[in-house]
């Protein structure tokens, strides 16, 4: 490997500088994968197809302008993928595969990754003694395969699109793997000239207001159109910049406060993604609006059975993640995402009023220019000393009490050196004093929802996880109904 030094963009440089005791920035992902796999064969999979990405065998130096990406000349793919033995916890001499999985998962995400080597570590179990540990009696040993990689070298659409490569029938990046431009000209081309495509589809405002002004401002009809269209967008950008900076601080519950130095993970049964498209249609509501609706009503109940009588009527925010780059260039690593403070309303107790809150919630962020005014703060962060930007990062954590993410994953099930990948889920990183991540996964026809909390904050994670379902059955109860009510 040629020595190349590349300077860090601002942006991947404030996710760097993030970690703290009670959040270290790390994509965390696990992998089901059945017949087993063994770790000279992921190894060969990993030099092969991951290691072309130039990000995964290079190290991060930090100088006095920031960091740069080196070429780390004592590069080992023995210190990156590793084959571990699960072991039951002290006291827990009947825990299956599946729930000591989840102990290492907990573990592994606060353990810092090793700065004086790429950013990224592999941890395979290559049996993990019970099949999918589900406790149903599948026959056949399946493998665990955990993956940790660091906020800095890329987002989750991004690695989602690495991550695919080591698949079996995999793309290979392109030979000429082009880096994303310098920030400061990302947020000229975003703000300044927003006509262009990437930022309509950054703004996500297809079908708003805001995409019509837009339009007419690249095709104007007369010179006037242009200026009124644009002094529209202008307004909408400084409204959401004050509505940002002057957002109260998020409801206090039992979810919020100071973080220790512990994990807790759970993950769901999953869902078929049918019968959730079939809820969405007959309740003339999103996907989206119908799994974020459960995730609002199985938080709720949760801190109900918590002794939290207050919960009527409250609600909370989730930072949520949104996509700022082409989906033609999601190969391309580094990080190109907004945040939006989603209100999930908690505290309906009534299944469709919530359902048709959030939906209405949803409907309020088209149109806003707070991803692009997210993506501009972290890109001042990244200029900043660290002391000063994580004054200026605890903003978000101040507002929201978890950070949640839906994405799309592959529609066919996945092979992996001959197995197939029967699960997969992954948690996002929370920054600040945020003790709680949701993670929605489709995945081959099904939707897996993801916990990973803070064991001070929310040592039960599967009280909430376990309430996802319920909270869809009643949903689908009602929509079953409908042909019958009036």
């Amino acid at each position: 490997m040629s020595q190349a030094i590349e300077r860090m963009s601002k942006v991947d440089t404030a996710w760097l500088r993030m970690d703290t005791e009670s959040n270290l920035m790390m994509i965390v992902g696990v992998w089901y994968i059945r017949p087993s796999i063994t770790l000279e064969a992921l190894k060969e999979r990993v030099q092969a197809r991951l290691l072309q990405y130039t990000r995964f065998h290079q190290r991060v130096v930090e100088d006095a302008l920031g960091a740069q990406w080196v070429d780390d000349q004592d590069f080992d793919i023995d210190r990156h993928v590793v084959a571990e033995l699960l072991m039951p916890v002290r006291g827990k001499a009947g825990q299956s595969g599946q729930e000591a999985l989840k102990e290492r998962v907990g573990e592994l995400a606060m353990e810092p990754l090793d700065p004086a080597h790429p950013l990224w570590k592999f941890h395979l179990i290559e049996d993990l003694g019970d099949g999918d540990g589900d406790g149903d009696g599948d026959e056949g040993a399946s493998s665990g395969l955990i993956m940790r990689i660091h906020h800095c070298i890329g987002d989750g659409i991004a690695l989602t699109a690495v991550m695919m490569s080591i698949t079996d029938g995999g793309r290979a990046p392109p030979k000429r793997q082009q880096q994303p431009r310098d920030d400061r000209d990302w947020l000229t081309d975003s703000l300044l000239r927003p006509m262009a495509d990437l930022a309509i589809k950054a703004i996500g405002a297809a079908g708003s207001g805001v995409a019509k002004s837009v339009e007419a401002w690249n095709h104007p009809h007369h010179p006037l159109d242009a200026s009124v269209d644009m002094a529209r967008i202008g307004y909408q950008a400084v409204n959401d910049i004050a509505a940002f900076a002057f957002m109260p601080d998020d409801s206090h519950t039992q979810l919020k406060g100071k973080p220790g130095k512990s994990k807790r993970v759970a993950w769901s049964n999953d869902l078929p993604l049918d019968a959730v498209k079939a809820v969405g249609k007959g309740l003339g509501a999103s996907i989206n609006d119908v799994l974020l609706s459960c995730v609002a009503g199985a938080i709720g109940s949760y801190l109900q059975s918590k002794g939290d009588e207050d919960v009527a009527g409250k609600e909370i925010r989730a930072m949520v993640p949104v996509n700022l780059r082409p989906l033609a260039n999601s190969y391309q690593l580094g990080n190109r995402f907004g945040l939006v403070p989603l209100v999930l309303p908690i505290g309906i107790a009534n299944p469709i009023e919530r359902l048709y809150a959030v939906k209405a919630r949803m409907n309020e962020l088209k149109g806003s220019f707070q991803p692009v005014l997210a993506f501009g703060l972290l890109s001042v962060a990244g200029l900043l000393i660290k002391p000063v930007q994580t004054a200026m990062l605890n903003l978000f954590a101040k507002k929201a009490t978890a950070v949640m993410t839906n994405v799309p994953g592959p529609t066919q099930p996945l092979q992996m050196l001959g197995s197939q990948v029967e699960r997969l889920m992954f948690w996002v990183p929370q920054s600040g004093d945020i003790g709680v991540g949701v993670s929605i996964l489709t995945y081959a026809g099904r939707v897996q929802f993801g916990l990973i909390t803070d064991s001070t904050l929310c040592p039960d994670p599967e009280g909430i996880i376990d309430r996802f379902e319920p909270e869809f059955d009643k949903l689908l109860l009602l929509t079953m109904m409908l042909p019958w009510v009036e």
